[in-house]
C-alpha cells in the first residue's frame, strides 16, 4: 500500500525553501512589485506564475538562463517546448538578421513561406497543404473550424485534461475562457469508452482532436491501440481526426504520427516550428485544405497580418533545414528518451514512488509508482511534491516548470544533463522521507 505523504511536512519544507528564495531573489521581487501597477496580479502569462513570486530573467544563452539577480540556471522549462533551439542559436540569429535587413512588414507573399511550408510538408507526409498563423492556439481553433466547415457538423470530441491553447483547455474544474464550442469530453487512452462515444455521436461529430502525448496534464503518452482506434472510428463516422502536434512534433522527424504510423486528417503545429518566434500552422490533405483557395468560389477566408511575417519564416527555415534536421530529430529523441529512462531507473534504485512520463525531450515528474494512462492516475499529492522539487531545483541552478514539466533543448550539454540527474538524486536523498515507496518501475 502506498502511504500518502504528510501534507504538513511537505508544506513546511516548501516554506523553508521559499524563505531562501525571497532572501536571494530581491531584484525579481522588485520587478514583481512594479508589475502590479500595470499588469493584473503582476502577470500576463498565467503559467509563469508561482509563489511567492516568479523569477524575472535577464538573458539566455544556449541552455543557460540568467535572472535579474545574476543567478544562472540550466533551462529545462524550454519555453514549454517552444525553446527547442535554446537561446540565441547562431544559425537562427543570422537568418533573422538577414530577414530584418530586407524589411519586415512587406504586405505580400515571399519565397520564405513557400520554403518553410515545403520543409514542414516533407517532414509530415499527412500535411500536403498548410497555412501559417501566429500560435498553436490559433492553429487548433482554425483546424476545428475547418472541420466544422468541411463536415457541416458542430460537435467536437476532446479529452479530459487536454490543452489545445488558453481558450481550448479542459482541466477538471473547467475553463470559463474557452471558446463556446459544442465539446464532449472522453477519457484519454480509454479505447472502448471513447469508441462508443464516437459511435453515439455519429453524424453530429465534426472532429476528434487529440494530443498524441497529453501535455499539460503531465506528458502522458497515448497508446498505439488508442490512436489506431481514433483513426478507425473517426473515419467510420465521417469526422475529421486532428492531431495537436504543437509540442509533440519534436518527437523524431515525423512527430508522434510518424512514431505511431497513424495519420490524421489535420495536423496542428506551433511552439518551435518558427525557430523560436511566434508561429503556428495547420494543414492536412490537399482536398481538405483546398477549401482555403482564395481563387475558388466560396473559399474559406483566413486572414492574419503576421501569418507569413518574414522573421518567423526565416527562423523556421533555418531551424528545420540546418539545426533540427530529420536526422538530428531522430538522434535527439533517442538520446533524451535514454536520459528520461535513466531518471526512472534512478528512482527505482532509490525505492521511491517517483517517475518521469513522456517521450524523448518532453516529460513530467510524477510521484506515483503505478502506470499512468490518464490524468485520473495521478495522485493528489503529486502536485505539492512537484512544487517542492521545483523550488529545490531552482535554488540549485536547475529550472523546471512549476508543475514538474521538463523540456530539454538541443544545446543542453552532457555536463548539464549530469547536473539534472544529480539534482534529482539529491532531492530524493533530502526529501525521501516525504516520497511514498514505489513497487514498480515504469519505462
Amino acid at each position: 500500500m502506498v502511504i500518502t505523504p504528510n501534507s504538513g511536512a511537505v508544506d513546511a519544507a516548501l516554506a523553508s525553501l521559499q524563505e531562501t528564495y525571497v532572501r536571494t531573489r530581491t531584484a525579481s521581487a522588485e520587478l514583481f512589485r512594479r508589475a502590479a501597477d500595470v499588469l493584473p496580479g503582476s502577470n500576463t502569462r498565467s503559467v509563469l506564475h508561482f509563489n511567492p513570486y516568479p523569477l524575472y530573467m535577464a538573458s539566455g544563452h544556449g541552455a543557460t538562463l540568467k535572472d535579474v539577480d545574476g543567478n544562472t540556471y540550466v533551462d529545462l522549462v524550454g519555453e514549454f517546448s517552444a525553446g527547442l533551439y535554446g537561446h540565441s542559436d547562431p544559425v537562427i540569429m543570422q537568418a533573422v538578421r538577414d530577414a530584418l535587413e530586407g524589411g519586415v512588414v512587406l504586405a505580400a507573399p515571399t519565397r520564405l513561406e513557400i520554403e518553410l511550408a515545403s520543409l514542414i510538408s516533407a517532414r509530415f507526409p499527412s500535411v500536403e497543404r498548410l497555412r501559417f498563423c501566429n500560435s498553436g492556439t490559433e492553429a487548433n481553433i482554425l483546424a476545428l473550424m475547418t472541420a466544422i466547415a468541411v463536415t457541416g457538423r458542430k460537435r467536437v470530441l476532446a479529452f479530459k485534461g487536454a490543452y489545445h491553447g488558453g481558450v481550448l483547455t479542459f482541466p477538471p474544474d473547467g475553463n470559463p475562457l474557452n471558446i463556446p464550442l459544442d465539446v464532449t469530453l472522453a477519457n484519454y487512452n480509454d479505447v472502448a469508452g471513447t469508441e462508443e462515444m464516437i459511435r453515439q455521436a455519429g453524424k453530429d461529430l465534426a472532429a476528434v482532436i487529440v494530443e498524441p502525448i497529453l501535455g499539460a496534464a503531465g506528458n502522458i503518452p497515448a497508446t498505439q491501440e488508442f490512436m489506431q482506434m481514433l483513426r478507425r472510428a473517426s473515419s467510420e463516422c465521417g469526422a475529421l481526426l486532428i492531431f495537436d502536434e504543437v509540442k509533440t512534433s519534436r518527437t523524431g522527424r515525423g512527430g508522434m504520427q510518424g512514431q505511431f504510423g497513424v495519420f490524421p486528417d489535420l495536423t496542428t503545429l506551433g511552439k518551435y516550428i518558427g525557430g523560436g518566434l511566434a508561429c503556428g500552422a495547420f494543414g492536412g490533405s490537399a482536398d481538405i485544405m483546398a477549401r482555403f483557395d482564395p481563387g475558388a468560389p466560396g473559399g474559406l477566408k483566413h486572414a492574419g497580418t503576421f501569418n507569413n511575417n518574414v522573421c518567423t519564416m526565416a527562423a523556421g527555415i533555418a531551424g528545420l533545414s540546418q539545426v533540427f534536421t530529420a536526422e538530428r530529430a531522430d538522434e535527439f529523441l533517442a538520446t533524451t528518451d535514454g536520459f528520461r529512462k535513466g531518471l526512472n531507473a534512478l528512482c527505482a534504485e532509490r525505492g521511491v514512488a517517483m517517475q518521469f512520463s513522456g517521450l524523448g525531450s518532453m516529460f513530467t515528474m510524477h510521484f506515483t509508482g503505478r502506470t499512468i494512462t490518464g490524468p485520473a492516475d495521478l495522485p493528489s499529492h503529486s502536485r505539492s511534491l512537484s512544487q517542492l522539487f521545483h523550488m529545490f531545483a531552482l535554488l540549485r541552478g536547475v529550472l523546471v516548470a512549476g508543475r514538474g514539466d521538463f523540456f530539454i533543448s538541443l544545446p543542453t550539454s552532457d555536463a548539464q544533463m549530469q547536473t539534472v540527474r544529480e539534482t534529482v538524486d539529491d532531492f530524493i536523498r533530502v526529501y525521501g522521507n516525504l516520497i511514498p515507496v514505489r513497487e514498480s518501475q515504469p519505462a
